[in-house]
């Protein structure tokens, strides 16, 4: 499917001197927010008191989630589990309250407004837990870092996967660092978003990486700028449709899925606007900058050519 009548000719790297300017700026400045505010992270990661109430009929999150904004709670979530009258309510311990009392508090803002609410339990998750999360979800980052570098250095020419490493450092960092300049929680559905961003990145990348190398070995004529250029504009409007149809999804989870989805939301809209991008002005200028050229897939395909009987 095209999305254009005719094939577009934007000379998209021209101007990569200045986008990977704006975009070292953008780091830099993710990296300083992240070294001196960190993430608020959320529950999952410091532990806190999970409560667990009954209602007698179904009831909304949003309305349980108003309900203990107004009564002063904070840095809590709300969500259903097992049946839309089973609701459990995850907050922060108090450091001037024991997790019974805690969990009494929310139980009695609830029955407040409903005296048939009713205490099915009270746990407390101990920082030591959340402490493992976080770890463990750092790992499974580095993780997958590490595998679709080395998945894309045997797909690609070196500099081509070097490119698209770069590029997808470039939006985890870009994604993590606006949470934390702007505070928003940092909880396991984030991290999920950003683990699933790194997949995004990377397809939208290897698609035009495939095109660039086809490129270098047909095309006869033009600069290694020029092949490239042209293997963008040759996939651009497969990204425009992917990226646009994967936004409206996205957009709709945000405005229609409640606060529970918000930051899972948020992320991957974020991450799928900075993964488009990188692929243009971070993957193929990075790849340029090192020096690709029409030699280095003639090499490879003589080295092919050779090993055959």
């Amino acid at each position: 499917m095209e999305l254009f009548k005719r094939q577009t000719h934007f000379n998209f790297l021209r101007t990569r001197k200045a986008a990977i300017f704006m975009s070292l700026v953008v780091l830099a400045a993710a990296v300083a927010s992240f070294a001196t505010r960190g993430l608020n992270l959320g529950l999952d990661f410091t532990g806190g008191v999970v409560v667990e109430v009954s209602y007698p009929q179904a009831v909304a999150t949003d309305a349980v989630r108003n309900q203990l904004d107004k009564a002063g709670f904070d840095n809590f979530t709300v969500q259903h589990f097992g049946a839309p009258t089973e609701v459990m309510i995850r907050l922060r311990p108090h450091k001037d309250q024991v997790a019974k009392e805690q969990g009494a508090a929310v139980v009695k803002t609830l029955q407040s407004n409903n005296p048939k609410v009713t205490e099915k339990q009270v746990n407390v998750v101990g920082p030591q837990v959340g402490g493992q999360l976080r770890n463990q979800g750092a790992l499974a980052l580095l993780v997958t870092l590490m595998l679709i570098f080395v998945y894309l250095l045997v797909r690609f020419e070196w500099r081509l996967a070097l490119g698209a490493v770069a590029a997808t450092v470039h939006d985890v960092v870009f994604t993590v660092g606006i949470f934390s300049f702007t505070h928003w929680q940092f909880n396991l559905d984030v991290l999920a978003a950003v683990l699933a961003v790194l997949g995004y990145s990377v397809n939208d990348t290897v698609v035009v990486f495939d095109r660039i190398r086809e490129n270098f070995k047909r095309m006869r004529r033009g600069s290694p700028m020029e092949i490239m250029d042209a293997a963008i504009n040759q996939t651009l409007s497969r990204t425009i449709i992917t990226s646009g149809m994967t936004l409206l999804v996205v957009i709709a989870l945000l405005f229609v899925g409640g606060a529970a989805l918000r930051g899972f939301s948020l992320a991957l809209l974020i991450g799928i606007i900075v993964g488009t991008y990188s692929s243009i002005y971070i993957a193929s200028a990075t790849a340029l900058m090192l020096g690709v050229s029409r030699q280095h897939f003639a090499a490879k395909k003589r080295a092919a050519a050779e090993e055959q009987p």
